[in-house]
């Protein structure tokens, strides 16, 4: 093809593109559905234009246009791996999480069970070789995400339905794919056919290599992302390059899965990239991606819909019966997992409740696109495939990708409002009203106090006054039906803690603008303000109370790290879980702190007093529990926590220097040469507060023992003893170490960490270098405390022999078992025990015991 004739060609793409959107807009159409019209419409053109002679000085255009370069390896290495990688550079993975059941179920059982339904039918009804008709199958079993992501996004559908949507779209890709390369050798002329073992002995392979060379190839492009740091144009061209090396590296190098090296790239690079990368530049990347994504996903739909007048060519009548069987085949076995297996595995607690409704929506949401096209055009272009394999091939996926685009792409969003899933919750309308009258409200305070200061004309002020105040009353009306509604104070309060979490949110937002707190912290941070207003929005106050909680929880990610540590003698792991949560404690703090005036200010206004102060009371509740967890790793790591507080001041002293110096910039109080220099000195200041001071967790046992106040007097002969009498035990948070009633058989040295004991309904702290259970054991008495670990923990563990040895030997230790029973009822009996009798005169109470 001519260079310029294509060159041209492509321009008109992109004009074409560009008017598609705003045409889709106004024809209320999915953009995605708006290209595939224009492709079919410019490829059936080009084949009209040369079976006539109507337009014959046309026809060069149209030859052109017909022999483009169009082949299944375009959509394949060029396309997919942008979109794929751009949708995962923009999941929010850790809410991904939570329905990470029904999405692998949807991605990977719902395929296998597609292709084997299809299949089936077609041999059944369609009287098609089974072989052929289960490849068929597997080329229409995968839904396209340029197709579900592009028309999901552009509806008004919940974030939770089109989460799963789109993790559905993202992965069955590799499903489809590797079942449509088992089943194409099965029809391929010349080639032997594979044995049902060798085939399932493939797909460990395809997904480990794709795995390894996705991860391999995130962890290089991080490295050379962050050696590149100050050249962002360096940076951008590194990220280009990730998905397509990690795509051809596993497909040509590993002869694994591309789509799984692509996804598992792109969601390395999500997870690690906020923290290794300036905000700045994280968020320049995804909108970089953005535009890479948009313009991919457009031309892939052009071009995939300029084949489709040819794929359909040989059409004939009774292909349309097996395109019938097609779409009732793909339906019924979507139903039997969306209706049947999806509610089975909700009963046996495997998966999160999906709601009829939002089943409904995924069931009529399957979409099939570009990937289905390049799949059936790879079958196309195969030589050893029959030619009546190829033909049926082609038809029948064209056909069944025209109709869930024309027919399912169309009708989607009339679909979800049918559902109702498009509408507003009478919480969420509630909320709206009230919003909107409070906001109004201080709205025309503001343009009062403008046009007065401004001194305005008065007839102007007062014609625009009465025009507000016409929309205000409205406002204020819809929001006083709202009371007139009778909205259960249960509902306020259920509204105020909505927009509490919702201005939490905001603010984590713009402390990580502002730089007071690292990307990956805010990352998780907004996950957690996330869950928080779920939480408020599905249980009210009961559900924000248990997202709270469960925000403050160690999960299996830390007892994993624990495990490392414990097991493995590999801290590393846990030391950085553990500095990470030290910051966002820190960070949690000072952001709930700020809450409190965002309800007088705010919510107080719209809900009134009561609901307030009650708001002001479960925010306080918060507030404690994080000083709690706060104060337990305080304990454990005494100076972190200082340090921490140490750089967080220093960073804010220079986010308050950068912005005096833009405010001088911008009043012209200096110029740009000026202000270059003082951002560059401020730069290089700035990078050494990024660095986090480091947290080690290497704990050694004789390190432990030497290093222990309490047995600061041993010789080092003693001290080996002890070392190897002695146990280091590790517990997690919450871990309850001693119950009561229980026999005292040990004694406990808090090495790091913290517990917390209960005896008689009041609690006590303990910290590191300090001691329990030494009065049960004296005294051989059933425990009347519990202990609880308040953060992860490690002691050290002596059993009553060594202990009373040790305590004749160690004044330290004796000193610290007096003090322990300074005004208990025990304290006589203890004190006139063998093992506290060798320098009892030292104390004022062993004193007094001697002398009575």
């Amino acid at each position: 093809m001519d260079i310029v004739l294509l060159t041209t060609f492509t321009a008109f793409l992109f004009l074409i593109i560009a008017a598609a959107e705003p045409l889709a807009a106004r024809l209320s159409l999915p953009f995605s559905v708006m290209l595939a019209a224009v492709g079919i419409i410019i490829g059936g053109g080009a084949i009209i234009l040369l079976r006539t002679d109507l337009f014959a000085t046309l026809n060069p255009v149209a030859e052109g246009i017909l022999s483009l370069p169009i082949r299944s390896s375009v959509f394949l290495y060029v396309f997919l791996p942008t979109l794929i990688f751009q949708a995962t550079l923009e999941m929010n993975i850790r809410r991904m999480m939570d329905d990470w059941v029904p999405i692998l179920t949807l991605a990977v059982v719902a395929v296998v069970v597609a292709t084997l339904t299809i299949g089936y039918a077609l041999s059944a009804f369609g009287g098609l070789p089974l072989m052929a008709a289960l490849l068929i199958g597997a080329i229409v079993s995968t839904t396209d995400p340029s197709a579900v992501v592009t028309i999901f996004r552009s509806l008004s559908a919940p974030k939770r339905l089109s989460r799963i949507v789109e993790g559905e779209a993202l992965l069955n890709d590799a499903a489809a794919i590797a079942l449509f390369g088992l089943f194409l050798s099965y029809v391929m002329l010349g080639v032997p056919n594979p044995t049902l073992g060798e085939a399932l002995g493939q797909f460990p392979g395809l997904i480990v290599g794709g795995l390894v060379a996705g991860w391999l190839v995130a962890r290089i492009a991080l490295a050379l992302m962050s050696l590149f740091s100050g050249f962002e144009l360096a940076q951008i061209s590194v990220s280009v390059a990730a998905p397509y090396l990690a795509y051809v590296g596993a497909e040509q190098l590993l002869h694994a899965s591309g789509v799984i090296a692509v996804v598992v790239a792109g969601l390395t690079l999500n997870l690690m990239g906020p923290g290794r990368l300036t905000p700045g530049f994280w968020t320049n990347l995804r909108e970089v991606w953005g535009l890479l994504a948009h313009w991919a996903g457009a031309l892939i739909f052009i071009l995939a819909a300029l084949l489709i007048p040819r794929l359909l060519g040989e059409l004939r009548l009774n292909d349309l019966a097996l395109i019938g069987v097609v779409i009732v085949a793909a339906f019924v076995a979507r139903a039997l997992i969306l209706f049947g297996l999806l509610p089975m595995l909700t009963a046996l607690r495997l998966s999160p409740r999906i709601q009829r409704p939002y089943r409904v929506a995924i069931m009529w949401g399957g979409l099939r696109g570009a990937v289905t096209l390049a799949l059936a055009l790879a079958v196309t272009e195969n030589l050893r495939v029959p030619v009546e394999t190829k033909r049926v091939v082609g038809i029948l996926a064209t056909g069944f990708t025209l109709f869930t685009l024309i027919v399912q792409g169309t009708t989607l969003r009339t679909v979800i409002g049918l559902l109702g899933l498009d509408r507003l919750s009478p919480l969420d309308r509630a909320l709206s009203n009230q919003v909107v009258a409070v906001a109004l409200q201080t709205v025309r305070e503001g343009v009062a106090s403008v046009t007065e200061k401004y001194d305005l004309t008065r007839e102007t002020v007062r014609s625009e006054a009465k025009r507000f105040a016409a929309r205000l009353d409205t406002a204020v009306e819809a929001a006083e039906a709202e009371d007139t509604a009778e909205i259960l104070d249960r509902d306020r309060i259920t509204l105020g803690l909505i927009a509490l979490a919702a201005h939490e949110r905001e603010m984590i937002v713009q402390r990580f603008r502002e730089r007071a707190i690292s990307a990956r912290l805010s990352e998780q941070a907004l996950f957690d303000a996330d869950r928080v207003i779920e939480g408020a929005r599905s249980g009210g106050r009961t559900g924000y109370q248990r997202a709270a909680r469960r925000n403050l929880r160690y999960g299996p990610a830390f007892r994993a790290a624990a495990f490392l540590r414990n097991r493995l003698n590999l801290p590393g792991p846990l030391g950085r879980m553990t500095a990470d949560r030290f910051e966002m404690l820190l960070a949690k703090r000072l952001i709930l702190r700020d809450l409190h005036g965002f309800i007088d200010r705010r919510i107080r206004r719209i809900h009134g007093r009561r609901v307030a102060e009650l708001l002001h009371e479960l925010l306080q509740r918060r507030i404690e529990a994080v000083e709690t967890a706060l104060e337990g790793l305080r304990l454990q790591f005494p100076g972190y926590a200082e340090e921490l507080e140490r750089r967080f001041i220093r960073r804010t002293a220079l986010r308050l220097e950068e912005r005096e110096y833009n405010a001088l910039r911008d009043d012209g109080l200096i110029g740009a040469e000026v202000h270059i220099q003082l951002m560059d000195d401020l730069r290089r200041r700035r990078q050494q507060t990024e660095t986090r001071p480091g947290l080690d967790l290497a704990l050694r046992k004789d390190q432990v023992v030497r290093q222990f106040p309490l047995f600061a007097d041993l010789d080092d002969a003693e001290l080996k003893r002890l070392g190897r009498e002695i146990r280091t035990r590790y517990v997690n948070a919450g871990h309850v170490i001693t119950r009561k009633d229980t026999p005292a058989r040990s004694v406990f040295f808090v090495a790091s960490g913290a517990v917390e004991q209960e005896v008689a309904g009041q609690t006590a702290r303990i910290g590191r270098g300090e001691m329990f259970g030494q009065l049960g054991v004296l005294t051989r008495r059933i425990r009347r405390a519990e202990v609880r670990a308040i953060t992860p923990t490690t002691l050290l563990v002596l059993d009553e022999t060594g202990f009373r040895r040790l305590l004749k030997r160690s004044a330290a230790l004796r000193r610290a078992v007096r003090d322990s029973v300074v005004g208990k009822p025990m304290a006589g009996e203890v004190l006139r025990m063998p093992e506290l009798s060798a320098d009892r005169s030292d104390s004022p109470l062993g004193e007094a015991v001697a002398k009575g």
